[in-house]
């Protein structure tokens, strides 16, 4: 993995709307903390899948902007359009030791964007309830490692 730009990787497969190029980017344990629903942490390929096959078609012109980071972090900023309504994110990416991608931390904007975003998503992930649950349980991990400060 030393010379695989993950990143990058999964830059342009979000843009091409490739979905299992996206999953090939995450490491196993991967997740995406939603911008969208408070607490919601979408954990593991099979989540993350669903997930992105929800997403991936409401965006229209994904573009990723600029990219700044390193030493396994980075922000990658992107913009496109939902319902014809401009989106960006300036998206937060963690990388495993393997450089994969461990973590996802969205930051979208403005307001109007956003909240089309979450009526258009919202609908396509309540076909699947197991993965909305699983989404609002807390971390079994985090729990631990927060009870233990």
């Amino acid at each position: 993995m030393d010379d695989v730009d993950m990143i990058a990787r999964f830059c342009a497969a979000t843009e091409a709307g490739d979905i299992d190029a996206v999953i090939e980017t995450f490491a196993v344990d991967a997740e995406l903390v939603s911008p969208l629903a408070g607490r919601a942490v979408f954990r593991g390929h099979d989540d993350l899948r669903v997930l992105f096959a929800a997403l991936l078609p409401t965006l229209s012109g994904l573009t990723w902007r600029h990219r700044v980071g390193g030493a396994g972090t980075a922000v990658a900023v992107a913009e496109a359009r939902v319902v014809g309504v401009r989106i960006g994110d300036a998206m937060l990416i963690e990388q495993d030791i393997d450089g994969r991608i461990r973590r996802l931390t969205p930051h979208i904007r403005p307001w109007l964007g956003s909240t089309l975003l979450a009526a258009v998503l919202g609908p396509k992930l309540a076909r699947h309830p197991g993965v909305v649950r699983r989404s609002l349980r807390r971390n079994r991990t985090s729990i631990s490692a927060e009870s233990a400060r």
